[in-house]
């Protein structure tokens, strides 16, 4: 593709459809510009468009997105994938892009931006040097917009040091960044902070002037996450004299009028407490003598901000760092007196727990984001958790008065809330706030507080003033309190007597008629949370038959939720129908007529659109789990699972619903695990060529899902696959998958499946190709995870046809060959190996081939008969060795895309795994017995060769025939 008005004007055209909103005109465009994107030029056209004045805004914004989405794609380029971008364009784009971005408007500014970063972190800094070089020289511009451009960038390159692992390659990186860069920022920052006074009359001006100020302490921050760097530590007089300055900053003109939005003297005033914070936490020492003077401006900051939700960010960092401060026992005395643990409960804490009307507002508006903030923990950054982080705190620092001060503000709160309930429920919103994250002191996922402190009594409490909110009867009534109420249940749950926690199931499923979705949400987690938990033997406090009584009203209710208008695709829902699917197990047959067609019309629905990820999960889950229990005992139930779900499904495939088609091959998997041998329906073959077409397997999600459904079908129709020759691709699927670091794993997978299902024959003319691509891998890329792949799947091949057949077909390759897999695999790294039916698997392999192979006891390997024995009882007598091979890395997770396989993967769509040698029994007794009828064959032989091997061998073989009552002859 030639840079040409021709191509300019075609590709603006086909961007501006991508904004139609006719979903037709949409596709077609998208599907163009995927198809050109291969060509060579594509992504310098993106940019000249981008950089045309005269080109419709509209066009360049989009075209802007599609240039950053294009190098998030496809700048990175995986070990086993080919390069998309021609060597040329990478020149030709980082030659370019930073002017493009810099006269460029701010909308267009910020892609490019990003992309830059993109860039940055697979190129900067040995592949693109005079990146940094280029930057620093804009500073001298004078120019703000200029100058802002490239401190966001900078901030997007640099950011990635906050959440890096410590390594050598991340030092001198960071090294070469402060070589070039600390010194420029800092005379920026003195340069801008100089010139605050000549233009606070000018808005404009000092709205780019302090975004400036807010970019360079962002910059700070992440330069001096890793470690102190020797400049900052040098200059730090420079940089808190200045931080000391602006946080008392005050420019009425540059307020928003907004009560949500914060104003960028909010957002510079943040970030400094987020730096003071930094150093408070981990530069204590160096940062020392600035400390109180920050306390005094933060606490000072902290009496002047108002309540209004654009300070949240603010009052929450600022917090923070009190917090961090609180901490250390060396500054105990900036808080150990009385009347300054009062003052900070009064006018710090208690304020900013209070329920606002923002709060509510939240509450009612948009319940989805309440509920993240609140059960979620995504409320890191709002003002109550922050509150609630210092007053814990303080707590551990001085119990005994912070429980003492608590403990009257509650009295206080309660009573106010007892004189009139209606209008002082906030009071009490409060009390139970502050109960619950005061009492909380440990806390897990699953079992939700473990511990608590001394503040009220748990139980107590709950029966005092929690249960009597549940058994209100209007499930409408005081809706906030309601949700606080079932939050404390599920907060304790695993501290509250079981019998308290389980009476409260009633209470819960009535609250699911609750109109309030923050409501009917809560009693749904809560329901959920409660289903799976467990007493001290690990058994679950409420069966199937403690919930059968109210079952139906259970699932009846929890189906009336997903009517209800901003509940359609409730994942707590959703969740709570799948654990009392599970809790009910058979139980819950009687009640499938009722879900299943609700739940088959919300599929239906959620095809079209999905948004909800958690939810759609769970949808899939409940359907796996409900073919579990009703094919289990009845495989003639399979037929009809499969007349509701086929046309459902064969509309996922036609319309191409990524989202949704990982889960159809699971559960696809599982109708086939359950169909009868030889029964299997034409649909399945019919899909078959699909499922080995190469565009199914470029998709990461894909993977698992299409091998688990490979691998179904390898075991219900074989005969049918070699039938119609499918093995051929089969194979290529293979090759495709070994070769990958990623997905080798379930290249053995697969294999495993054709080795065990296939009869040899059909195999046969593809065994020594296959055996060669297997060692050309181990000899390209030698991964810790592929080496022992490799030896279960020799070993698998071993049990499934003979030891000679695996010697054979090694040294057909080459002569000698299966002497260096003996040294190289099966002496040395064997212990390796972990999980346990791959031990047996691996245990009998080698069992095998020291008995029931001539050439290993008296053939041309014989030599190494005693290392494999010796190898065998080490892997039986001692722990799995867990070093790796240098080849080992882990594939760079940051910009791959957020919806994988691992997020896919249905629990109850698993595939029961495998065991290939259950006949052969006990490994070490099946040694001891194969040992013995070897010796059989050759009496006086065996005894001689032991005779001759380690003292160590001797002694653990027979304490294995004296275990197992075998003698040798």
């Amino acid at each position: 593709m030639e840079v040409s008005d021709e191509n300019l004007q075609t590709l603006g055209k086909y961007l501006f459809e991508t904004l139609n909103s006719d979903v037709t005109v949409r596709r077609t465009a998208e599907k163009f510009l995927e198809g050109v994107e291969v060509n060579q030029n594509y992504p310098l056209l993106l940019l000249h468009l981008v950089h045309r004045p005269e080109t419709d805004a509209l066009i360049r914004t989009a075209g802007a997105i599609a240039f950053k989405n294009y190098i998030k794609r496809n700048w990175t380029v995986a070990e086993d994938q080919a390069d998309r971008i021609h060597g040329s364009d990478r020149a030709s784009i980082k030659s370019l892009i930073v002017t493009i971005m810099l006269s460029a408007p701010d909308s267009i500014q910020k892609q490019l931006s990003d992309a830059i970063s993109i860039i940055g972190k697979t190129d900067f800094p040995t592949k693109w040097p005079e990146l940094i070089t280029e930057m620093v020289d804009k500073f001298a511009t004078g120019n703000f917009t200029v100058i802002n451009g490239i401190l966001r960038t900078a901030h997007s390159l640099f950011k990635k040091y906050r959440y890096e692992f410590k390594s050598n390659e991340l030092w001198t990186e960071i090294k070469y960044v402060l070589e070039k860069l600390a010194q420029p920022l800092t005379d920026l920052l003195v340069a801008t902070a100089n010139v605050i006074s000549a233009h606070a009359n000018d808005v404009a001006a000092s709205q780019l002037i302090f975004g400036s100020l807010v970019l360079i302490s962002k910059i700070f921050y992440s330069l001096n996450f890793q470690d102190l760097p020797e400049f900052f530590e040098d200059n730090m007089e420079v940089w808190m004299n200045h931080f000391h300055a602006l946080l008392n900053v005050d420019q009425a003109n540059l307020e928003t009028s907004s009560i949500d939005d914060p104003g960028v003297l909010q957002m510079l005033k943040s970030q400094i407490c987020d730096n003071v914070a930094l150093y408070a936490q981990k530069y204590d020492e160096e940062f020392q003598k600035y400390l109180p003077q920050f306390v005094s401006d933060v606490w000072s900051l902290l009496s002047k901000t108002g309540l209004e939700p654009k300070y949240d960010l603010l009052v929450s960092n600022a917090l923070q760092f009190l917090s961090t401060v609180a901490e250390r026992n060396h500054y105990r005395n900036l808080f150990e007196d009385a009347s300054v643990l009062n003052s900070l409960c009064e006018k710090v804490v208690i304020p900013n727990m209070e329920f606002r009307t923002t709060d509510e507002e939240l509450f009612e508006d948009n319940p989805e984001e309440y509920t993240r903030r609140d059960i979620e923990g995504s409320d890191v950054d709002t003002r109550r958790r922050a509150a609630c982080d210092l007053l814990n705190t303080l707590s551990i620092q001085f119990e005994p008065k912070i429980m003492e001060i608590c403990g009257q503000y509650l009295q206080v709160m309660l009573s106010k809330y007892m004189e009139n309930s209606k209008s002082n429920w906030r009071s009490k919103d409060t009390a139970l706030y502050l109960v619950i994250s005061l009492v909380s002191r440990g806390s897990t996922q699953k079992h939700g507080v473990t511990q608590t402190s001394q503040l009220v009594n748990i139980g107590q409490f709950c029966q005092q003033q929690i249960l009597p909110e549940l058994e209100r009867p209007d499930v409408n009534e005081l809706p906030v309190l309601k949700a606080d109420a079932i939050k404390y249940i599920m907060t304790f749950r695993s501290v509250l007597p079981s019998d308290v926690v389980v009476s409260t199931l009633p209470h819960l499923i009535r609250h699911l008629q609750s109109e309030s979705a923050v409501v009917h949400t809560y009693a749904a987690c809560a329901i959920e949370k409660i289903l799976i938990m467990k007493d001290n033997n690990n058994h679950a406090i409420v069966s199937g038959a403690h919930i059968q009584p109210f079952a139906s009203d259970l699932l009846s209710k929890l189906l009336e939720v997903l009517d209800r208008p901003v509940s359609e695709e409730n994942e707590y829902v959703m969740k709570a129908i799948m654990r009392s699917f599970s809790t009910l197990q058979d139980l819950v047959i009687p009640y499938l007529s009722m879900t299943l067609p609700k739940l088959t019309e919300k599929l239906q629905a959620v095809t079209k659109n999905p948004s909800r990820p958690h939810f759609n999960h769970y949808l899939f889950e409940t359907f796996s789990l409900s073919i579990r229990i009703i094919c289990k005992s009845n495989s003639s139930a399979v037929k009809s699972f499969e007349d509701i779900l086929f046309p459902i499904f064969q509309g996922i495939l036609q319309q191409d619903v990524q989202e949704f088609i990982p889960y159809v091959f699971q559960v696809l998997s599982l109708l086939l695990d359950f169909t009868s041998p030889g029964a299997i329906t034409e649909p399945y073959m019919q899909l078959l060529p699909c499922l080995l077409a190469p565009v199914l397997w470029e998709r990461p999600a894909n993977i698992s899902p299409l091998v688990r459904l490979l691998k179904s079908l390898i075991c219900q129709a074989s005969a049918q696959i070699i039938a119609q020759e499918k093995l051929p691709g089969f194979l290529g699927v293979f090759q495709k998958l070994i070769a990958s670091k990623s997905n080798d794993h379930e290249g053995f997978y697969l294999m495993q499946g054709l080795v065990l299902h296939c009869p040899k024959e059909a195999l046969q003319p593809y065994l020594k190709q296959i055996f060669i691509l297997l060692f050309q891998r181990l000899s390209s890329s030698k991964t810790t995870k592929y080496v022992i792949g490799l030896i279960v799947f020799f070993s698998l091949f071993i049990t499934k046809y003979s030891a000679n057949d695996l010697i054979m077909m090694i040294d057909g390759i080459q002569d000698q060959m299966f002497g260096m897999v003996l040294e190289k695999l099966f002496i040395t790294e064997t212990q390796k190996v972990t999980g346990q039916i791959e031990r047996k698997i691996v245990a009998c392999g080698l069992t095998k081939l020291l008995c029931e192979s001539p050439e290993m006891y008296t053939g041309k390997y014989a030599k190494y008969w005693h290392q494999v024995l010796l190898a065998l009882l080490m892997f039986f007598e001692l722990p799995p060795d867990e070093t790796t091979f240098p080849d080992d890395h882990f594939i760079e997770v940051d910009d791959t895309p957020a919806y994988q396989t691992s997020n896919a993967k249905l629990n109850f769509a698993n595939a029961n795994k495998e065991d290939p040698v259950s006949g052969l029994g006990e490994p070490r007794q099946f040694l001891v017995q194969s040992l013995a009828a070897l010796g059989n064959s050759q009496p006086g032989r065996l005894p001689t060769v032991i005779a001759n091997t380690t003292p160590q061998t001797q002694t653990i073989l027979q304490t294995y025939l004296s275990k197992f009552g075998v003698q040798l002859v």
